[in-house]
């Protein structure tokens, strides 16, 4: 299985496997990329120490301001996910700092292929769910996730993945421990107002029925089908994937329960109920 990584529409993978060195006139000694990572890390208010903790790079960036050490694509990556730092900028080719990584972009961050270049469905169930987001870019974490192809017409020509559903939020509809079967949705402005979709926060992995907010189209609502959950707000920034729910596996077959018996019983009452009305007329 080949794993491709992806922030928006940049391969960022390609970044990990080649180093990017643009050298541009300088008027010192320093590459304008050491001394642009050095204007970020101070405007965000960091110490050397605690900017290269955040970005996961050793104990101190004295090493990268100096020009000893090049920026590596996992750095470049990094400053662009969690401060928005244009790479272009970062290295002399733009006058554009940052960049809107979110911008209603909530495409998938990695895709499986097959040895026939043919893309495969991941599964993730409840306990790799509770992972997903903060794994989300994480190419080796995807393939610890089973994945298999349904050869159905229904499932080409776009990117699936599946979750296991937790909570009875859903209910009727969707029941726990049910697995939904989601199709990519590229942007948050191409999503179906009032369709059900699994949505992948910053913090957690959500199957909900979404629903635009009118004249606020930073944010969505987010609504559950058992009407004891109440509807939640979110900031579209905020949403890193989007998954249209066409489908579901479910195992097992229950009997009607009582309430359903119920139901059908009081139905079937009402309807004798006005034929006799109407025999009286």
């Amino acid at each position: 299985m080949e794993l491709f990584l992806f922030i928006g529409n940049i391969p960022v993978i390609i970044l990990e496997n080649i180093q990017i060195i643009v050298y541009s006139k300088m008027d010192s000694k320093l590459s304008i990329e050491a001394r642009r990572f050095k204007k970020v890390r101070e405007e965000q208010h960091h110490t050397q120490q605690s900017f290269a903790e955040i970005l996961e790079i050793g104990a101190t960036t004295a090493d990268i301001e100096r020009g000893k050490t090049k920026l590596s694509g996992k750095v470049v990556m990094e400053l662009l996910r969690q401060f928005n730092i244009n790479p272009l900028w970062l290295f002399g080719k733009s006058f554009t700092q940052y960049v809107d990584v979110n911008g209603g972009n909530v495409s998938p961050k990695v895709i499986a292929l097959d040895s026939e270049d043919k893309e495969r469905i991941l599964l993730v169930n409840q306990k790799a769910a509770a992972g997903y987001p903060q794994n989300i870019h994480d190419v080796s974490w995807y393939e610890t996730l089973p994945a298999f192809n349904i050869p159905l017409p229904q499932y080409r020509n776009a990117t699936y993945r599946g979750f296991q559903v937790e909570g009875d939020s859903m209910l009727p509809n969707i029941r726990p421990n049910e697995w939904v079967l989601g199709k990519a949705v590229p942007s948050v402005a191409e999503a179906s107002d009032s369709k059900i979709y699994i949505v992948v926060l910053n913090d957690s992995v959500l199957v909900k029925k979404l629903q635009k907010v009118a004249n606020a189209p930073e944010k969505v609502r987010l609504i559950s089908l058992n009407p004891e959950y109440i509807p939640l707000e979110v900031p579209v920034k905020n949403i890193q994937e989007l998954w249209m729910v066409n489908s579901k596996l479910s195992f097992g077959l229950d009997e009607p329960s009582e309430s359903t018996l119920l139901r059908q019983l009081q139905q079937s009452m009402e309807e004798l109920k006005g034929q006799i009305s109407n025999l009286n007329t």
